[in-house]
């Protein structure tokens, strides 16, 4: 047994009152974060709606609040002498410190007009770093029903057999998976760093699961969809890209540089002998449930934790974003970046019929910058060519103006090559996997080319 496992009970009647709690706990959880409701004409999960009523109708609440929290995240390196202490937190509390700068004169209306330009300033602040500063320390409340009363101790018994062979993670990150995918990057990455700190994944595990499934909302996927004109096609879409993620997830998760990170087992204890994984699974839950610590402190320390992530996404999604949008605009440098992308849109091409996919290898190359851009750059396009360019926006996972700096604020250790070089694996994975996914939703007649 490794240093992370913990050792669980034989087997015996499950307590049915604790058992009770568990559930009703964990359904609130699951509610707060999976149940998609219909308010005021739009469809989410409860998280988002209370983070887009604040964003929405108290803007002016929401811009004083996140723009506190970027100055607490800019600010602090240098009053605190942290910048001292290695070169990391001095390049990040430089980036920081531009994001506050860029806040600011966005506010107060001193940006030059071309950086005040909507696909600019007005998009990274109000649609981006606006959001996720109000999202992260709801979603760090709401967190607690989630993974605080053993619902992931459950989950990651019944799952192990499915997450360890195929994902190279415990069975627990499953529930962590789908919030990632389902949810936002930035509620999937709290998940994540939080199991990372509690000692629940090793690096590598930690890696795998913010690389890999902490994309894009499904709430954005629609927009997605809308602007390259396939929500009649919602429903493959929404399923095959989450197939395609998966699946690239799954092989990434075996290569370089994943693959070479330390190898320390986490997490998963086999079932006692005689012991059905059912009864395993909800010895496990209730064994954390009565182990667990109070909900104020539990709720307190995940609002911390959320304070803190956005105190330091928010700036940096602005800083980073404003750059890579930069860099897309009015610079060759992702048409540069495109190159290596040809040899798979030239499969793609072969498997879609396309003559022209390899010439759109600068729009998918900008989906570094923004994962939005290559929807934007190519709505006009062949059919089959916006599908593409749909599933892969969403699969490659890792953009500069969003998920990068997220990840980059966590506790776990990661180099930005490592990123750069896992988004150059993903995406071409993610171009090949979705051309054959597109083929064979042509092939059964799902899709059909208007």
């Amino acid at each position: 047994m490794t240093q992370n496992q913990t050792a669980l009970p034989p087997p015996a009647v499950v307590a049915p009152w604790p058992l009770l709690k568990l559930l009703a706990f964990s359904a609130f959880g699951i509610f707060l974060f999976f149940v998609d409701l219909e308010i005021g004409g739009r469809r989410t999960i409860p998280v988002d709606h209370l983070s887009s009523y604040l964003v929405t109708q108290q803007r002016t609440l929401a811009v004083v609040f996140v723009v506190a929290l970027m100055a607490w995240g800019a600010l602090a390196p240098f009053v605190g002498g942290a910048f001292r202490k290695s070169t990391a937190p001095a390049v990040f509390g430089v980036i920081k410190l531009a994001g506050l700068v860029l806040a600011v004169a966005y506010l107060a209306n001193l940006a030059p007009a071309w950086a005040m330009q909507k696909d600019m300033l007005p998009f990274l602040f109000d649609k981006l770093a606006l959001s996720v500063g109000v999202l992260i320390p709801i979603g760090g409340i709401a967190l607690t029903f989630l993974v605080g009363f053993g619902l992931l101790e459950t989950v990651g018994v019944l799952m192990e057999r499915v997450m360890r062979p195929l994902f190279r993670t415990p069975g627990y990150s499953a529930i962590d998976a789908v919030t990632s995918f389902v949810g936002s990057y930035s509620i999937g990455l709290l998940v994540t760093n939080a199991m990372y700190q509690q000692g629940k994944y090793t690096q590598r595990e930690a890696m795998i699961i913010a690389t890999g499934f902490s994309t894009v909302s499904a709430t954005f996927m629609i927009v997605v969809a809308k602007t390259l004109g396939l929500m009649e096609y919602w429903g493959f879409f929404f399923w095959g890209t989450l197939v395609v993620t998966f699946v690239v997830t799954a092989i990434t998760a075996w290569l370089p540089p994943i693959s070479r990170l330390p190898r320390d087992r986490s997490g998963d204890a086999p079932p006692a002998k005689g012991a059905s994984r059912l009864r395993m699974a909800l010895d496990a839950g209730v064994q954390r449930y009565r182990e667990r610590d109070s909900v104020g402190a539990m709720i307190g320390r995940n609002l911390k934790d959320g304070l803190q992530m956005s105190a330091v996404v928010a700036p940096s999604i602005l800083a980073v974003g404003f750059a890579g949008l930069v860099l897309s605009k009015y610079t060759p440098v992702f048409e540069w970046l495109g190159y290596m992308l040809k040899p798979a849109l030239y499969l793609a091409g072969a498997i879609l019929n396309l003559d022209n996919a390899a010439a759109a290898s600068g729009a998918f190359a900008s989906g570094l910058a923004e994962m939005f851009l290559p929807a934007i750059l190519l709505k006009d396009a062949e059919f089959a060519l916006r599908f593409l360019a749909a599933i892969t926006t969403v699969s490659a996972v890792l953009f500069l103006s969003g998920c990068i700096p997220c990840i980059l604020a966590t506790r776990i250790p990661v180099k930005f090559r490592d990123l750069m070089a896992i988004w150059l694996l993903r995406t071409l994975l993610s171009i090949v996997i979705g051309a054959v996914a597109l083929r064979i939703g042509f092939e059964l007649g799902w899709l059909v080319a208007p």
